[in-house]
Formats: C-alpha cells, sequence, structure tokens
C-alpha cells in the first residue's frame, strides 16, 4: 500500500494548487482524479472554455456591428461552429497539458479513478484497477456540479446544463436561459452575439442577485441594448421537450402566467457540492443542510487530518477562492499561519461590459447598520472609454463614512475583471477613498475611473463628472 504526506481527491483549481503547494513545502504528495484529464469543473467545462467562447463571440459581434464605426469595411463575416468550438477545445487541452507538466514538475503522484474514503487515513481508488492508499492528511477538493430541477431534467439535447452549452454545434435560433446569474448571463451572452434569440427567465428581482443590486441593474441595461430579452421575479413550473422544440412555462411574480418556446433550455439556476462516492461518513465526516461538507476556520473537517476546499465547502464557488484555500490548508499543514480574507475575494462576471465587485455591497452595509458614504464615475465620461467605444457601466466605491476606509468596490464596465485588483490590493490594506484619489492614475486608461470614484467618495471633488 502507497503511502503519502498528503492525497488530494480533486484535481480542479483547488486541488492542482494545494497539491502544487504541498509538494513545494516538502511533502509527498498525490493527487486522485477520476476523469482522465486533470484541471476540474474550471479548466475543462468552466472558466477556461466559457471564456474561450466569450472572446470569438466577442470578435464576431464586433466584426458585425462594430467596426464600420472605426472604418473598417468588408465583407460581412460568418460563423464556422464547429471550428469555433474546436478552438475552444484546443484551448482546453493546452491548459489540461498545463497541469501534467506541473504535476511532473513538482514530482507529484497523480492517480486517475474515483477515490473512495475507508477510514480517516486511507482510501481506495477505483480506476484501472483498485489500490489502497495512505494518507497522514487528506484534501478533499471534488468541486460541486450544476443543480437539475425535477421538472427540468437534463437530457444532454435540447434541455442542457453549461457543460453541453459549451459545446453545441449549431447556433440555437432561439434559446431559453432559466436563472439569471453568472453562468447563464455569460452562456447566453455568447449565443445572443453569434445571432440567436435569447430570452432569460429569473426567479429573482434583479440579475446577479450575489452582487450589488446597481450592478445587476447596469448589466440588464446593457444586455438589453444587446438584444437579450428579461422576464424577472418570474416561476418556471414547466419545461416540455417535443421533438427539435422545448417549451418552458410559468408565472411572473403578479401571477401572469408565460410560456415561451425554443430550439435549447439552458438551466443555470447555480451548482451544488459534489461528494457522491467519497463515502464521508466512513471517516465520520458531516455534511451542513445544502449537502457541503462541514469544515473550521481552518478548513479541517471533523477529523483533524482531513481538510475540504473549493465547492465543495461554504462560500462562494469561484476558482481563485478554491486556490487560496488550497494554498492555505498545504500552509497549515506545513505549521505555517496562512491568511484568507474571504471578504476580499473578487466576484466577476466575464459578460461584456463584464462586471466585478468585492467587499460589501450596500444592502449588506445597510443590515449592519454602517454608515457609508457612495462615490460613483460613470465609464462615458472617460476618454479612454470614448477611444473604445465601450461607454455602458459605472464604477462605485463604498466607504466608512466616519473614517473613509473603502468598504466596497463594485464596477461594470470593460476590463472590470482587471480594474478590480485595484480595489482588492487598496482594501488588503484597508486603503481610503482619499488613498485611491491621491494616486496618480495613468492617461488615457480605464483605471481612472476608480480614481473618479474615489473622489467622488472622498469629498463629491470628481474632476471629469
Amino acid at each position: 500500500m502507497d503511502s503519502f504526506d498528503v492525497l488530494v481527491i480533486g484535481s480542479g483549481p483547488g486541488g492542482y494548487v494545494s497539491a502544487i503547494r504541498c509538494a513545494q513545502l516538502g511533502m509527498k504528495t498525490a493527487i486522485v482524479e477520476k476523469y482522465n484529464t486533470m484541471g476540474g469543473t474550471c479548466l475543462n467545462v468552466g472558466c477556461i472554455p466559457s471564456k474561450s467562447l466569450l472572446d470569438s463571440s466577442e470578435h464576431f459581434h464586433n466584426a458585425i456591428h462594430n467596426f464600420e464605426q472605426h472604418g473598417i469595411e468588408g465583407p460581412a463575416p460568418k460563423v464556422n461552429m464547429p471550428k469555433l468550438i474546436s478552438r475552444k477545445d484546443s484551448v482546453v487541452d493546452t491548459t489540461c497539458q498545463g497541469i501534467d507538466f506541473l504535476m511532473k514538475k513538482n514530482k507529484i503522484e497523480v492517480i486517475h479513478g474515483l477515490a473512495s474514503l475507508i477510514n480517516d487515513t486511507s482510501i481506495e481508488v477505483n480506476g484501472s484497477k483498485k489500490v489502497k492508499i495512505n494518507a497522514r492528511n487528506i484534501i478533499l477538493a471534488t468541486g460541486s456540479k450544476p443543480i437539475e430541477l425535477p421538472f427540468a431534467k437534463f437530457d444532454k439535447e435540447r434541455v442542457i446544463s453549461s457543460t453541453e452549452a459549451l459545446n453545441l454545434q449549431e447556433i440555437p435560433k432561439r434559446l431559453v436561459v432559466i436563472g439569471g446569474g453568472v453562468i447563464g448571463l455569460e452562456m447566453g451572452s455568447v449565443y445572443k452575439r453569434l445571432g440567436s434569440e435569447v430570452t432569460v427567465v429569473e426567479y429573482g428581482k434583479s440579475l446577479i442577485p450575489n452582487m450589488d443590486d446597481s450592478c445587476g441593474k447596469e448589466l440588464q441595461r446593457s444586455l438589453r441594448k444587446l438584444g437579450i430579452k428579461f422576464h424577472l421575479s418570474t416561476k418556471v413550473d414547466r419545461v416540455i421537450r417535443k421533438g427539435k422544440t422545448v417549451n418552458v412555462s410559468g408565472f411572473d411574480s403578479k401571477g401572469n402566467s408565460f410560456s415561451l418556446e425554443a430550439d435549447y433550455c439552458l438551466v443555470a439556476v447555480g451548482r451544488k457540492a459534489y461528494t457522491k462516492g467519497l463515502n464521508l461518513d466512513k471517516a465520520g465526516l458531516e455534511l451542513d443542510d445544502q449537502g457541503r461538507i462541514k469544515v473550521d476556520h481552518n478548513l479541517q473537517t471533523s477529523k483533524p487530518n482531513i481538510f475540504a476546499i473549493g465547492d465543495v465547502v461554504r462560500g462562494a464557488m469561484l476558482a481563485h477562492k478554491a486556490e487560496d484555500e488550497g494554498v492555505s490548508v498545504a500552509e497549515f499543514i506545513a505549521g505555517q499561519k496562512p491568511h484568507i480574507d474571504y471578504n476580499l475575494i473578487p466576484n466577476i462576471v466575464y459578460t461584456w461590459p463584464e462586471v466585478a465587485s468585492v467587499g460589501k455591497t450596500e444592502n449588506e452595509l445597510k443590515e449592519m447598520g454602517k454608515d457609508y458614504k457612495v462615490g460613483s464615475f460613470p465609464m462615458r465620461a472617460l476618454g479612454r472609454s470614448r477611444a473604445s467605444g465601450d461607454i455602458d457601466g459605472v464604477v462605485k466605491i463604498l466607504a466608512d463614512s466616519h473614517s473613509d476606509e473603502v468598504l466596497g468596490v463594485h464596477i461594470v464596465a470593460a476590463r472590470a475583471a482587471d480594474l478590480i485588483m485595484e480595489a482588492v490590493v487598496a482594501m488588503e490594506f484597508r486603503a481610503s477613498a482619499e488613498d485611491i484619489a491621491r494616486i496618480c492614475h495613468g492617461h488615457p486608461t480605464y483605471t481612472e475611473a476608480i480614481k473618479e470614484a474615489a473622489l467622488d467618495a472622498t469629498a463629491k471633488r470628481s474632476i471629469h463628472s
């Protein structure tokens, strides 16, 4: 029976990063992955392939709708869907091969098969053959899977999850998306840019409900200009497939019924922790009421040598959150004192404009009874935005009314995913709005919008609005 200092189950961002950090710290490390490729959901059917399709669709949309205003003329391009998907697959393959290289570089043993706990120090891996492995420490990083609605079971052909949406060989004429969160809006915007008629049905009163309300409203305005239709505060109760057609029906908040027909229905109502086959009870581990593995502030389970990270535990289901947790656990095992500030983990939506947020929302500050002030700046007032034509969006900064400490930053803008990191760094060092306002920002850049919002938050002294 093989024996390791650390055994990681799952090779997604949390799992493989944790394994690498354990190896860097001198621990004999192995990682178990049930699929043939490394990288988990994020690299194979999540973050990476979706960004590939988002970029491809944005290029096409710009060529059709925006090139002419830049003085670029020529015959209208067409979408070669199989080639577009093939490029996405190539990006995924290259990225996954990179993980294989990192495993070899760091001398991490990779074992393919389905892992299940025997007890708190041993697992069984059912792969090409059954093997038993001992480990002083075990890290569970098994991720999540899409939530399936009881009346909208995935047939993987017409009623689909994000996994199937990443591999369509045709552009839907009509696509209904159930769920106005990150996944639904990203995939909806992909197919709208490619030419689909897209309708989003969301149970809540606003889009991206886990972010600041202003972000959802601003993004909705932009996506409406793109041509996406929305039904908010609307409940779906029936999804029926008939041949190549899917009927989606339900009621809005006033009791009015609706019915939509489409070629495809994408169900994107969230994800749930995946623990199937782990046999957690064999090691005495417990789940919470949402099916996630219970952990303490050190990400330890009820067994101090077993840890759990990423989507399988509480908190936002984000790849970078899982990575930070993976590093934290590795360093904790090594006797170090790692640091994670969950309040400062950025949340990002890769539509166009992008949406990015860190810290507290206005609603959260109100619930806390916090006395705060708001500074904002519209992207259309920015020279760099006008030069590129990306004038949609706004930067909003929330700061403590007394100390001026930045409490939250919410951005809807071109390159918001990158812009948000200025806010994360500032908040990590507990900067004030005035601190940001006093920093010389390059001109012309998108980052100037952050400075202008900080000036507005400091003393309502924004220069360009």
